[in-house]
Order: C-alpha cells, then structure tokens, then sequence
C-alpha cells in the first residue's frame, strides 16, 4: 500500500513483523525439535524450517518497498545471530528480491529528471531509451545518447526513495535490540547507527557523482581498470558515460564452478579478472583515499580489452590514510602465528572488548582460515572453501562459533569488513585460483611477510 504521494506505507504491523523475524527463528526451532522426537527426520525438518524462514523474511522485506533491498543488504550485519540453518534461506529470500523488482515507467521519473537537471534537460541528450537497461535498490538506470554523440548511462532515483528508505532503515534498530543477547560481544547499535547514516548518504547522488569522478580521475589510463567518469548530475540524477563489458555475475554464472557444461572461456576470463578486482578493492584506498565498499559481482564488468570496469560509488568509505596499517600488522602476527600478541592487538583496535576473556590459541585456530588464503604464493577459492569456513563458524557446538560471539566490529572496520569477506565470497563464486599473496602484499599496509 502507498499513500497519496507514492510512498510506501510503513505501519506499525510491519514493523512488528521484521522486528519478530530472530524470535520466529526460535520458534521454529522447539516446533522442529518437536518434529523430531515425533519421528521426522531431522534433514526432513531442517528442510521445512529453512523453507520457511524464507517465505518469512521473504514475505517481510517484500513490503519494505522502496527500502526493502538496500535494508535487506544489511541484514548480513546479523547473520552471526541466526541459526546456521536459516543463513542459506535469508541469502535466497533477498536474490528473489532483486529478481522480483519491476522497472518502474519512465513516465513515472521524468519529474525527477526535471528537479535534477532543470526543464531542459530533454536538451542534453540527443535520445534516451525509455526502457530500463538496469534496475537497483534505490534508482534504475536507462540507456541515452549524450548531445555529442557519446554513450551514456542515466542512473534515476525512483521518486519516493528517499522517505521510504528513511522509514525503513529505523526498523534496523528494532532487529539490532533483539538480536543483542545473541551476540553479546557486539555493539550491535553503533553498527546500525553507522549503516543507517552511511545509506542515507547514497541517496544523494550529487555524493556518488563526487565520488566516482574522483576514482575516475586516479584511474584514468590505467592499464587494468576503467571507471567511466561523470558527464553531468544532480540531487536525483547521475550521468555517466556508459561501460560496454560482460558483468562479473554473468561470468560466474556461465563458468558455474564444479558444474557440467560449464564454459571455459567464461572460466579463463574470471582467472583473468579475478586479480584485477580483489587489486581494486584492496588498493583504492591507498591511490584514491577512498574505499568502494559495494564487492557485489554486478558493479563490475569485463571489458572488451580485457579491463575491469567498476559502476555503482554510492556505498564509499573516506580512508584518507589508506587502509589502516593495523590491518596488515595483526595478518603479519596471524600468519607467525603469534597468540598472545594476536589477541592484544585485536583487543587495541576494537575487536574484542576489555572484559571479554579469550583463550589465545583458540583464537589464531578461529582466525587461520582466513589467513590461509596468503600462507603460500597461489591459492583457490571456491565455493566448498567457503563452504567449509561457513559451517565451521556457524556450528554451534564448535569453538568458532564461540569466539564469533563474543567478537565486537568497530564501526571503523565496518565497511572494510563488508569488502574483506564479500570479496572472499566473490572470488569463491569465481572458484579462481589466483596469487593472493602478492595481491595482499601489495595492496595491504603494515603487512610483513616472511619470503
């Protein structure tokens, strides 16, 4: 439902909704422990649960609206809160939701064309597509011809963007308070306190225009990635000229990683591109003094020479000094498998607060698969790695899933951790072998590696 403005409502019953999905989890829980002493099987049973935990969260973000996949991106914040089973369900519910977006008319956004540019906007474009080339959270984008003659991309924020992602995101701290005895050792608030002002920065495209012009500056002839600069924007409005190239996404999916039929030359292109991205994300902050905080596959493209091409600079972090040179120290303890300086170090950024008492050892064992990526010259990701490192961490019966509760996330780290572990997750879809180590040793500061 919307109101007279277009806007999605947001009453009270929704809220109550999204703010009961954990405790929903916990309900199906006893009512599947109760399956199972009647006789179902517990495959049976966690089957069901998992089903139904998507339907649920599915069903709850379908009515966010306007809000509803930039707030669902963020619901990863509380994966270490949900039982393993459901983490599966919740990552399927949010694809159905990208999927499911419909484009929205062009009829429909051309007030916001005028608000941004000004009446004549017509003017600048000698044609512009009214079919959506590509559809996003927040805005879509359409396909035009610049007045001299160059191809471009127009990027429209839908109209009611803004006071519907504005409502939202306030449902965030509702799920932060509920989830907080589940995580105990995480300041669960300031986390959502820093996405809650970080989205709110992306609906101001004249931010994002600022942004990627300034990485398409420090990138401009570079040998191995291209970001289109930008042609003209307002408030709403983002101009850009437009990258002719095969998105990541599309490449993982063709090669499909451990799948008959897959293709190979998709295979090779991904071996190929594979250190370029993992190199941009890692990198850019030390060239540009900012960090693009958005690794998922679709933001970046293979071009027809070979470059990578880098859109979407509306999640960005400001890293004037580059990325924290401790950072690079505590990889360095991890991998000399230092414990106790490990723990003291991860204790000063942050990590771990000073009442929260960890066992050393335990804690170099947690972090070693995370650090094995760079213990020798090449090493290959894919999805059973990731796999593995998953289920070890969300095993409840185990050590990780211990340590993973009782560990803090500074805000400061909060987006460089969002590009840490959703660049790892990329490059196993990829499932590329590639020289990680030198990557890290180039890209990461205050790293000491032994040769």
């Amino acid at each position: 439902m919307a109101d007279q403005r277009g806007v999605p409502t947001t009453g009270l019953g929704r809220a109550r909704r999204l703010a009961s999905l954990p405790l929903g989890a916990a309900g199906r829980a006893v009512r599947g422990a109760g399956q199972r002493l009647t006789g179902t099987s517990a495959q049976e049973v966690s089957r069901r649960q998992q089903e139904q935990a998507a339907e649920e969260l599915f069903a709850v973000l379908g009515e966010l609206k306007g809000g509803a996949q930039k707030v669902g991106q963020q619901l990863s914040i509380f994966e270490a809160a949900v039982p393993g089973e459901f983490v599966a369900p919740y990552r399927e519910a949010l694809t159905r939701l990208q999927e499911q977006a419909p484009p929205v008319p062009f009829s429909d956004l051309e007030p916001v064309l005028t608000r941004s540019l000004g009446a004549d906007w017509r003017s600048r474009f000698q044609d512009i597509d009214q079919e959506a080339a590509a559809s996003a959270s927040i805005g879509q984008v359409h396909r035009a011809r610049w007045r001299d003659g160059r191809e471009v991309a127009v990027k429209i924020q839908y109209p009611w963007a803004g006071p519907a992602l504005s409502a939202d995101l306030r449902q965030l701290a509702r799920v932060a308070r509920l989830a907080r005895p589940l995580v105990p050792g995480m300041d669960l608030g300031a986390v959502v306190e820093e996405v809650q002002e970080r989205m709110l920065e992306e609906l101001d495209y004249r931010r994002e225009a600022w942004s990627q012009q300034v990485f398409a500056d420090a990138y401009a002839d570079d040998p191995e990635v291209q970001v289109p600069p930008v042609l003209d924007h307002g408030e709403q409005v983002l101009v850009t000229e437009w990258l002719e190239g095969t998105p990541l996404s599309r490449l993982i999916a063709r090669a499909g990683d451990g799948v008959p039929g897959a293709d190979p030359a998709a295979r090779a292109t991904l071996e190929g591109a594979a250190p370029r991205y993992i190199g941009f994300l890692l990198g850019a902050p030390d060239r540009v003094g900012l960090l693009h905080a958005d690794p998922h596959p679709g933001n970046y493209r293979v071009l027809p020479d070979g470059r990578l091409g880098v859109l979407d600079f509306g999640a960005v972090d400001r890293l004037p000094e580059g990325l924290p040179l401790a950072m690079g120290r505590l990889l360095g303890v991890a991998l000399r498998q230092d414990a106790d300086t490990l723990l003291d170090g991860l204790r000063e950024e942050g990590f771990i607060r000073d009442w929260v008492d960890l066992d050393p050892e335990e804690l170099l064992d947690f972090f070693e698969p995370l650090v094995a990526p760079v213990r020798h010259p090449t090493f290959r990701f894919d999805r059973a790695w990731l796999r593995g490192v998953s289920s070890r961490v969300n095993d409840p019966r185990g050590t990780a899933f211990r340590i993973t509760r009782r560990l803090d996330l500074p805000v400061q780290y909060l987006l460089i951790h969002r590009v840490w572990m959703g660049g790892t997750a990329v490059l196993s879809q990829m499932g590329v072998e590639i020289p990680a180590r030198a990557v890290v040793d180039r890209h990461v500061p205050g790293l000491e590696l032994d040769s």
